[in-house]
């Protein structure tokens, strides 16, 4: 029997769950769902409700230790917000950023969880870094490394994925004023040296200082010695690869149309993450949108990773559909004829499983 999908079970590996806070001390947010169990290594909260910084965790900085995917802070220690990875949620405190009472949040959540055992080196680059800490999911094609920078042009430092990445995110730890840097396989047609900043609306832009000029191969990540990747500080990386029926990172034109484009993914979106990319031209935000918020075609409200606003539910702007997703809005953020835009997306669903089961649209 042919195989239509590496992962049946999404929910294994990557859920969105929304939740209301209450204020208090220990408030414990288990996931709603009645798929597969998962304790979360990579935990994305946002205040749906106010302006509020979004607040990223993963266990390998370690609880309460917080990043603001909208500024160039650097990391925090607040026991006030995440304090726990649970075997099926996460517990927050009375932090407002992710607990105020009767406001409504969205929390986006990854599974990684091996620690030990990671590809290292391959004779690549010039340099190596050895990761400082990690943790990788070779099924989902995943992972968190953190790692010291060593300043040095074509050092490499190894991803855990077993294919080659095709989105990656650095962020360093210890110094304010340093960015977000995205790789993106889909950049332009010249992806190593161009680089987009999660934290910011620029257009994608060419730096090799930020991956010298080289694409991920199967085992590394390259970086060049700019002071987002690589000076002589700490820094995390998160690096996801393509897995047929579970994510996918790719690129499209816009039309300009009420009847836009449309993104074949192969599975029914749970999450989409889309931004404007054309080299040279004009800005655009990080728009998340997910299967939770609000829930249903075309009333998809979304947020901004490079902002702090409020939940926008002013345009109607993309149809989560069971194989892909379509664009409604005419926007320069999302859909501007001949712009072209990088997105990433998880599933809820397989477009068609393993046992040749097709899943229906929303």
């Amino acid at each position: 029997m042919a195989v239509f999908t590496t992962i049946d079970d999404p929910s294994a590996y990557f859920k969105v769950q929304l939740y209301t806070g209450n204020g208090s001390a220990n408030h414990a947010i288990t996931f709603d769902d009645t798929d597969t169990d998962m304790q979360p290594d990579f935990v994305w909260i946002k205040n749906r409700d106010q302006s509020d910084s979004h607040c990223l965790f993963d266990s390998v900085r370690g609880a309460t230790k917080v990043l603001h995917s909208n500024d160039e802070t650097a990391e925090v220690t607040d026991t006030d917000t995440l304090d726990s990875f649970t075997s099926d949620g996460f517990q927050v405190d009375a932090d407002v950023k992710v607990n105020t009472n009767t406001e409504d949040y969205v929390a986006c959540c990854w599974k990684m969880g091996t620690t030990s055992g990671i590809t290292t080196d391959a004779g690549e680059g010039s340099y190596h870094i050895t990761p400082e800490a990690y943790s990788f999911n070779a099924t989902a094609k995943q992972s968190i490394i953190r790692f010291d920078g060593d300043s040095q042009n074509d050092s490499t430092v190894a991803h855990g994925l077993g294919v080659a990445a095709k989105f990656v995110i650095v962020k360093c730890l210890d110094q304010s004023g340093r960015g977000w840097a995205v790789f993106h396989n889909k950049n332009t047609s010249a992806p190593g040296t161009d680089v987009l900043e999660l934290d910011k609306t620029n257009a994608t832009s060419d730096d090799a200082a930020a991956w010298y000029d080289k694409v991920p191969t199967a085992t590394n990540v390259f970086l060049g010695n700019g002071n987002d990747t690589n000076a002589t500080d700490e820094y995390i990386l998160y690096a996801f690869a393509d897995v047929q029926g579970y994510s996918k990172f790719g690129s499209f034109v816009g039309n300009g149309n009420a009847d836009g484009a449309f993104v074949y993914t192969g599975f029914r979106p749970a999450f989409v993450m889309a931004k404007y990319a054309s080299p040279g031209g004009g800005v655009g935000d990080w728009n998340m949108y997910d299967n939770k918020r609000k829930g249903y075609n075309d009333e998809n409200d979304y947020l901004a990773a490079n902002a702090t606003s409020a939940e926008n539910s002013s345009d109607n702007q993309v149809d989560l559909l069971s194989n892909g997703f379509k664009w409604r809005a005419t926007d320069s953020d999302s859909n501007e004829s001949g712009s072209t835009y990088v997105y990433m997306a998880f599933a809820e669903a397989p477009f068609v499983n393993s046992n040749g089961v097709p899943c229906n649209a929303r």
